[in-house]
């Protein structure tokens, strides 16, 4: 095919390639997608009590925002040990042989259940999630009620959740840090042309695999296989392709949307498909024929290599041959349409990217083709969009580790702070930014012990002071807010006004916040060449976040507000963190400040500062800020403005308000007033 290959081939594919990088698959961006996804991974699985991990198209960064890809998020119990055989077996560690038998599918296992004191299986068979299989075995099943999450829609292994920005399949799985050894093979084989390297195969190896709980269609006792995935080593793979190699696989993606899945539908060919079919061709051909002038040759191939998988309805899966994934899906009239649509667009030699709809490729493709290679323009304000979901998955595991981190219930020894108060930061990217989160948490703790006792210790609050000075620099917003809030309870005011001064220089409209991600703020993470913990403390606004710890070094209303909208009011109450609005916030904290200094004309500003955050912005915590704001027309005396706030909160949540004890206490101030009066 390579020596019948038409002359506008070479021309077509440099063309198609600046085409790609208008949209985002430059491999600037790429880099900043894939490095964000990482730094993301480790900041979650400090917030999660499971091993979690991001899968799929989103976390390889293969898709674009017409592709539409949604983010799988893999949890994984570490409470259970899975065991490719005895000779591992330790005692009094939960653990689960791999076993498979005769009518085991290829690519699938079963789980033995294995003894904490004896390496057999003894266990009860009226534990719920265990089954006696066809060979006398207790098993554990795949379809326990304890593997599936609550108010999310099933799709097989997955449960999808709709998070607005994105759509999230939340994937339970166990895993197994050993080698499988059906994938044995992988490992040993002939690879005349060196990929993947010896050095990506032992690194791979290392990760080891993911058992899925989903059983073979066609198995007999489906509800006891797990199927084996080696997503982690499909993701290292996925990352290290080369430019062209990386276009082309999400070409492959574009063709299977916009011409292969209307005319088959979408559960036959799938982008593992295509995946797998680039692999393959990868690995049996040499590494000088991946160039950005053979881009459009490299789909052609993975499509002629896809139209000979389907005339034998044999897709092998890249780890486990044996394994056919076209099995009960590419068959009958449904193989015959595939070849129908494969033979079509071979015959068209290229012609069909100009029908390519996704991000209008087709159109550019078209335009960039009637002018000169030289004067062509790569950079494009489309390739911004493809940054929103890794800036929002990193602003939303931050605001799960800033909880983790307040609520962790760390001490106030010496020994356990010293943890956190080393002689200098933590030189990895990210760890840095979790230890100025984990110093602002603490600082605001010590504060709020130090400031209870009778006479206030000083030296525990130059401790906490020291503690929040470095926390104040995680973000924008949330560490400098509890900054200010401590200088406040101690009736420190100039020094209040200072740090609220600076968050107002720093907080400017390219600051991210409530995952709403300006056009500004794209642009400046694309262009400035910024670390991870610099983007965070310049752009990143987290919200604010108080726990009953703190109760002595926060505002009054912000303590009514915690401790009256628990989960319950009977008996004692749970004690949840009250978050708020950091915008909000920094103007309600204005607002007190202006109080004490009696300097009426600023506090009214702040005080319609207030209200236009409400009116004006996306709030995410809209019942605290109306309670909190109710709070504060209340001390001005505008009671019947109260009430109307009151009333829009009871609104938005009829239980668990704070807004029912300021209600309740309106209405008490009233009768008095009333009853005084007669």
């Amino acid at each position: 095919m390579v020596s019948n290959m038409p002359d506008y081939y070479k021309d077509v594919s440099v063309r198609l390639s600046r085409v790609l990088d208008t949209v985002g698959l430059g491999e600037e961006i790429r880099w900043k997608r894939i490095n964000m996804f990482i730094q993301s991974e480790e900041v979650i699985s400090l917030a999660c009590d499971k091993g979690i991990n991001y899968m799929g198209s989103q976390a390889e960064v293969t898709t674009t925002p017409d592709l539409q890809s949604d983010i799988d998020m893999v949890y994984y119990e570490e409470c259970y040990r899975v065991l490719k055989d005895l000779d591992s077996w330790m005692p009094f560690i939960p653990s689960l042989l791999i076993v498979s038998d005769d009518i085991t599918s290829p690519g699938y296992v079963k789980l033995q259940s294995v003894n904490m004191h004896h390496p057999w299986s003894v266990y009860n068979i009226y534990r719920k999630q265990l089954k006696l299989d066809r060979q006398g075995r207790f098993v554990f099943r795949n379809d326990h009620n304890g593997l599936k999450m609550h108010n999310r829609i099933h799709h097989g292994p997955a449960n999808t959740s709709n998070y607005g920005y994105m759509t999230a399949d939340h994937v339970f799985g166990m895993r197994l840090h050993a080698w499988p050894d059906q994938a044995s093979q992988w490992l040993t084989k002939n690879r005349r042309h060196n990929w993947p390297s010896h050095q990506i195969i032992r690194l791979i190896q290392e990760t080891g695999a993911l058992l899925v709980p989903v059983g073979h269609k066609l198995s007999q006792e489906q509800h006891l296989e797990w199927r084996i995935s080696i997503s982690f080593g499909e993701k290292i793979l996925v990352w290290l392709f080369s430019s062209t190699q990386y276009r082309c696989y999400i070409l492959l993606k574009m063709i299977n949307k916009c011409f292969i899945k209307p005319v088959i539908g979408d559960d036959v060919l799938s982008s593992y498909h295509c995946k797998t079919c680039l692999f393959y061709l990868i690995e049996n051909t040499p590494t000088a024929m991946w160039q950005p002038d053979n881009l459009l040759l490299c789909v052609e191939l993975c499509l002629r290599l896809l139209y000979n998988w389907t005339e034998s309805t044999i897709c092998p899966n890249y780890f486990i041959p044996e394994e056919n994934m076209f099995q009960c899906k590419v068959y009958g009239h449904v193989r015959g349409q595939l070849l129908d649509v494969l033979s079509n667009l071979l015959r068209q030699e290229g012609r069909y990217l100009i029908g390519i709809s996704c991000d209008n490729i087709g159109q550019k493709l078209v335009n960039m083709c009637q002018i000169p290679p030289m004067e062509l323009e790569s950079k494009s304000q489309d390739v911004l969009q493809i940054l929103v979901t890794p800036v929002t998955i990193m602003f939303r595991d931050l605001e799960a580790a800033s909880e983790l981190a307040l609520k962790d219930d760390l001490g106030f020894e010496t020994y356990q702070l010293k943890r956190y108060f080393p002689s200098h930061e933590p030189r990895r990217d990210i760890n840095a930014t979790l230890w100025k989160l984990h110093c602002s948490s603490i600082g605001s703790k010590l504060a709020s012990k130090y400031l209870s006792l009778e006479v206030p210790d000083q030296h525990g609050l130059d401790v906490a002071h020291e503690l929040l000075l470095r926390g104040s620099l995680s973000d924008v917003t949330s560490g400098k807010l509890k900054l200010a809030v401590f200088y406040l309870v101690q009736n420190n005011l100039d020094m209040s006004m200072d740090v609220l001064r600076d968050i107002h220089k720093t907080y400017n409209y390219k600051v991210t916040k409530f995952k709403v991600l300006s056009k500004y703020t794209l642009q400046s993470i694309f262009c400035e060449n910024l670390s991870t913990t610099q983007l965070i403390s310049q752009y990143f606004a987290l919200s604010v976040l108080h726990h009953p710890s703190e109760i002595t070094c926060i505002p009054k209303a912000l303590i009514t507000e915690m401790f009256c909208s628990s989960t319950s009011y009977q008996g004692s109450a749970y004690q949840e963190c009250v978050r708020i609005c950091p915008k909000f916030y920094l103007h309600f904290l204005e607002f007190l400040y202006y109080q004490r200094v009696n300097n009426w004309s600023h506090k009214n500003v702040a005080l319609n500062n207030m209200i236009y955050v409400i009116r004006h912005e996306r709030n995410a915590f809209q019942n605290t800020t109306l309670n909190v704001l109710a709070y504060c027309l209340r001390k001005e005396g505008r009671l019947t403005t109260v009430y109307s706030i009151l009333c829009m909160s009871m609104k938005l949540t009829k239980e668990n308000n704070g807004a029912i004890w300021q209600i309740s206490t309106l209405l008490n101030a009233a009768f008095r007033f009333l009853r005084d009066g007669q």
